[in-house]
C-alpha cells in the first residue's frame, strides 16, 4: 500500500481546461459526455422547458432547505445558495441567493474529481462536505458545502451543490469569526471534501465529527441533513427529466445553457469601448490592534469581448483580512452576474469563460495557506467587488446605450457583529450565537437617471432580507429600540445613494449577565461605498455600545429612547477589527452602510431635494451645506438663496483649488454633440492625436486624453473626511493612524465635480496608462 502527504498548495483549486482536467480523473470514473453538435441539436421548445425546468429545481432546492434548517440565517435572511453542473462542475444554473456562495462551487467540484476520483472514489449515493476556502467550498470556513455527484446509467451526469453560511463551526470564538488570529489555525477548522453520505445513506461518524467542532450542534446537524435533502431531491427531479428527454438531451440544454449565456455577454462585451479602467480601495486594522490601511488595487482591460482584471500591487496578506484565490473569484462573480448580466440568463459556467484574473501570490485577495481568512468574504472578496463594480462602470459609463446599466457602489460591505452568550429567560440556559442580521437592509447605489433604492438589500443575494424584529427577539434575548433608516446616511449626488439604516438594542429584562461581541466592518474611515462621476460617498460604517444609559431595561420604561442622544450614558466606539462586551446597562449600536451617490450634488435638482428634506431622507442642514439647497419655513425651495448659496459653495472649490473665484465659467445644460461622453461630466472631443477631454457641462477643454494626461488639469482639494457631508464620521485617528481626507478633483472652468472620494492622503492619482481614474 502507498500513501502520499498532500502539501499546502494541493489544496489550493484553480480553474483547468477541460482536456486537463479530464486527464486528471481516474479512469476508473465515468462520465457522460456529449460532443459540441449535440447541443445545437435540441428543438427550441425542448430547450425552454428544460431550462426553465432546471431553473425551477434550484429555486426547489432553496424552499427544501428553508423549510428544513433551524437557523435564522437561512430562514430569515437567505444566506446559501445552489447550483447544478455538468459532469466536470461548469455551472449550468444557479439560485438567485447569495451570489458569492456560488463563485467558487466549480473550483471544489474541480478539485473533487482530481483529489477524489481514485480514493475514496466518487460513486452514486455519494455527497461530499467541504469548507475548505482554498479549495472554494465556501467563502471563509463558516460556508459550508455539500457536493452531490449525479449518476445515469452508471456515468457521472453532473453535479449538484447546496451551501450555506453556518453560524458557528468551532474556533475560539463564537460565531468561528476571531479578530486576533495569527493564521488558520486561530480560526474554525478548514475540511477539504470528505464524503459524508455514501450510497444514499448519511456517514454518522462523518456527520459527529462535522458537528462535535461547533457551540451549536443541533443547528449545523440540522443544516448539513438540509443541505443533503435540498441535493437528494434535486438529483431525483434532474434523473426524471432524463427519464423524459434522455440523457443527451437534457446535457445539450445544460451545454447550450452555458454556450448561450457566454455568447451573449461576449456580444454585449463587443459593444463596449475598449480600454483600461483602474480602481483602489482600502481594507481598514488587519486584526485586533493593527492600526494600518490595506490597499487592493484592479486594473480592468476590456479588449474585444473579454476581460481582463489585474490585481497585481494588493497588498500583501496580513492580519485576518485574507481571502484566497477562490474568494478573489467570487468577489468578480457576484459583481458581474447582477451588473453585466443582468439581462442573460445565470448560467455561470458560460460567463465565467469571459474574463481572466491577473493576481499576484501571498497577497490579501490571494493568500496562500495558513493565512488567517475568516473575513474573507465580508472583507477583501466583497472589496475586490466593490472595485470590479466601480471599473465596469465606468465602462459602461463610456457608452450612451448602456448607461442606465451604470450604478454606483451599494452598501460597500456587511457590517459584522456577532452577540453571544447564555439565554435564561424564562428560568432556562440556552447557549446562543447570533450575528445581527438587520444589516442586510443596505443602501444601493446611485444610478444615471434613479436615485439609489433606500435599505433595499444586497447587490451580491439577490433575495436578502432583514429579518423580522420580533423573530431575532424571539429568538434571542434582545429588544430592539429601534431600526430605521437613516436620514443623511445615502451618498449625495446628482442622484442620490439610497439610505442604510441602524438598529439599537438592549438586553431583555428577563436576561442577566454580560453578553460578548465580535466586531468586523470595514468602511468605518475609507468609504468601501464609493459615488461615481462626483457622487459622494455613502455614509461610514458606525458601531457602538453605549455603556450605563439612564433607562437600562424596558420594563419600567415610560418612553422608548428614540435616538443615541435620549439614552445617556457613554459611548464606546468600536474598533474595525474586535471584541467587546454587551451588559445589561448597555445599548448596542450599528447604522450600516448605504449607497454611493451619482453626479454632483451641486446639479440635483432643487425639487427634488426638498422632497428628500419632506421624507426625512436628507437633513435641512445637509441640504443646505452639501446640496446647496436652502428651503423656506414653509418647505418650499428659496430660489434666490438657493442660488447664493451653490455660487458660495463654488466659490469655496475655488478658494480651496487657487483658482479665482471670479471668471468661473458658467453651468448649462449638457451639450453631448461633437463630443464622446466618458460619464456624467466629461467627453472627449476627438481628434487624430487621439482626442481632448471637456467638461460636458461648460465646454472647458481639459487636456489630452492619452495617457490620462488630462487628470493633471483637473483642479483638485484635500478636505476633512467629514466636507463630504454629515453622515461621515469626523475622527478617522479613533481607527487608522494615517491620515485621512475627501478629495475632491474638479473641472477647472466650471468646478463641477468629477471624482469625489474619503481616502488616505497618500491615495495615487492615475497612472498616465488608465482611462478613467482610481
Amino acid at each position: 500500500m502507498t500513501s502520499r502527504i498532500p502539501g499546502a498548495d494541493e489544496f489550493t483549486s484553480r480553474p483547468l481546461p477541460r482536456e486537463e482536467l479530464l486527464r486528471q480523473i481516474s479512469p476508473t470514473l465515468p462520465l457522460h459526455r456529449i460532443d459540441g453538435e449535440r447541443a445545437g441539436q435540441v428543438d427550441a421548445l425542448t430547450y425552454e422547458v428544460v431550462r426553465h425546468r432546471l431553473w425551477a429545481i434550484t429555486q426547489e432546492m432553496g424552499e427544501t432547505l428553508r423549510r428544513m434548517s433551524g437557523s435564522h440565517v437561512v430562514t430569515e435572511s437567505n444566506d446559501f445558495n445552489f447550483s447544478i453542473c455538468d459532469e466536470l462542475g461548469e455551472q449550468v444554473q444557479v439560485g438567485a441567493y447569495n451570489i458569492g456562495l456560488i463563485g467558487s462551487m466549480d473550483l471544489a467540484i474541480v478539485w473533487t474529481l482530481r483529489n477524489r476520483s481514485d480514493n475514496p472514489g466518487i460513486a452514486e449515493g455519494d455527497m461530499f462536505l467541504c469548507n475548505d476556502p482554498w479549495i472554494g467550498g465556501g467563502l471563509h470556513q463558516n460556508d459550508a458545502a455539500v457536493l452531490a455527484p449525479i449518476f445515469h446509467e452508471g456515468k457521472l451526469f453532473g453535479w449538484t451543490t447546496a451551501i450555506a453560511h453556518q453560524v458557528d463551526l468551532g474556533g475560539p470564538r463564537p460565531g468561528s469569526f476571531s479578530p486576533s488570529a495569527q493564521d488558520v489555525f486561530g480560526e474554525a477548522v478548514p475540511t477539504p471534501p470528505v464524503k459524508v453520505v455514501r450510497d444514499g445513506v448519511l456517514q454518522r461518524d462523518v456527520a459527529d465529527a462535522w458537528v462535535r467542532r461547533s457551540r451549536l450542534p443541533h443547528l449545523v446537524g440540522l443544516d448539513l441533513r438540509a443541505k443533503v435533502a435540498a441535493n437528494k431531491n434535486a438529483a431525483e427531479q434532474i434523473l426524471r427529466l432524463i427519464t423524459k428527454y434522455g440523457a443527451d438531451t437534457v446535457k445539450g440544454v445544460m451545454r447550450r445553457m452555458m454556450d448561450d449565456a457566454e455568447r451573449r455577454l461576449r456580444a454585449k462585451l463587443r459593444a463596449l469601448p475598449d480600454g483600461t479602467w483602474s480602481a483602489v480601495g482600502y481594507q481598514e486594522q488587519s486584526q485586533t490592534g493593527d492600526r494600518g490601511m490595506h490597499a487592493i488595487k484592479v486594473a480592468m482591460t476590456k479588449e474585444a469581448d473579454r476581460l481582463v482584471f489585474d490585481f497585481r500591487g494588493t497588498a500583501g496578506q496580513t492580519g485576518i483580512i485574507n481571502c484566497p484565490y477562490p474568494g478573489l473569484r467570487a468577489g468578480i462573480v457576484f459583481t458581474m452576474l447582477p451588473l453585466l448580466a443582468g439581462d442573460i440568463p445565470w448560467a455561470a459556467g458560460g460567463l465565467m469563460r469571459c474574463f481572466e484574473i491577473v493576481t499576484d501570490e501571498d497577497t490579501i485577495t490571494n493568500a496562500s495557506f495558513p493565512a488567517a481568512v475568516g473575513k474573507g468574504p465580508f472583507g477583501p472578496a466583497w472589496g475586490s467587488g466593490n472595485l470590479v463594480a466601480e471599473v465596469l462602470a465606468k465602462m459602461l459609463d463610456a457608452e450612451p446605450a448602456h448607461r442606465t446599466d451604470v450604478q454606483s457602489i451599494c452598501n460597500g460591505t456587511t457590517d459584522l457583529c456577532v452577540v453571544s452568550g447564555v439565554d435564561v429567560r424564562g428560568g432556562g440556559s440556552r447557549r446562543f450565537v447570533s450575528p445581527i442580521f438587520d444589516v442586510m437592509a443596505g443602501g444601493y447605489g446611485a444610478q444615471v437617471h434613479h436615485d439609489g433604492v433606500d435599505t433595499g438589500g444586497r447587490l451580491i443575494i439577490p433575495s436578502a432580507r432583514a429579518p423580522d424584529v420580533e423573530m431575532t427577539e424571539y429568538l434571542y434575548p434582545l429588544v430592539a429600540l429601534w431600526r430605521r433608516e437613516q436620514t443623511d446616511s445615502g451618498g449625495p449626488g446628482r442622484q442620490r445613494g439610497g439610505m442604510s439604516g441602524s438598529v439599537c438594542y438592549v438586553q431583555h429584562p428577563d436576561q442577566s449577565g454580560t453578553m460578548s461581541l465580535v466586531i468586523s466592518g470595514t468602511g468605518k474611515v475609507a468609504n468601501q461605498n464609493v459615488g461615481l462621476a462626483g457622487g459622494y460617498p455613502g455614509n461610514s460604517q458606525l458601531d457602538l455600545v453605549v455603556r450605563g444609559i439612564d433607562v437600562p431595561q424596558l420594563a419600567r420604561a415610560a418612553a422608548i429612547p428614540g435616538d443615541l442622544g435620549e439614552l445617556g450614558g457613554e459611548i464606546e466606539v468600536l474598533p474595525c477589527e474586535g471584541e467587546s462586551d454587551f451588559g445589561p446597562g448597555d445599548a448596542l449600536y450599528l447604522h450600516w452602510q448605504a449607497g454611493g451617490g451619482y453626479g454632483d450634488p451641486l446639479l440635483r435638482p432643487a425639487q427634488s431635494v426638498r422632497d428628500d428634506v419632506l421624507q426625512v431622507r436628507v437633513s435641512a442642514d445637509a441640504a443646505r451645506d452639501v446640496y446647496g439647497v436652502v428651503l423656506r419655513e414653509d418647505g418650499d425651495v428659496d430660489v434666490s438663496a438657493t442660488d447664493e448659496t451653490r455660487q458660495r459653495l463654488r466659490h469655496r472649490r475655488a478658494a480651496d483649488t487657487g483658482l479665482p473665484a471670479t471668471g468661473l465659467a458658467p453651468i448649462g445644460v449638457p451639450d453631448p454633440s461633437g463630443v464622446r461622453r466618458l460619464d456624467d461630466n466629461l467627453g472627449v472631443r476627438e481628434s487624430p492625436d487621439g482626442g481632448t477631454v471637456v467638461c460636458v457641462h461648460c465646454g472647458t477643454a481639459i487636456g489630452p486624453l492619452a495617457g490620462s494626461a488630462f487628470v493633471a488639469a483637473l483642479a483638485r482639494r484635500d478636505g476633512a473626511p467629514t466636507d463630504a457631508g454629515p453622515h461621515i464620521w469626523h475622527d478617522p485617528s479613533v481607527y487608522v493612524d494615517e491620515e485621512v481626507v475627501f478629495r475632491q478633483l474638479f473641472c477647472p472652468g466650471c468646478l463641477t465635480a468629477v471624482n469625489s472620494r474619503v481616502v488616505p492622503v497618500g491615495h495615487p492619482l492615475p497612472s498616465d496608462h488608465y482611462r478613467g481614474w482610481a
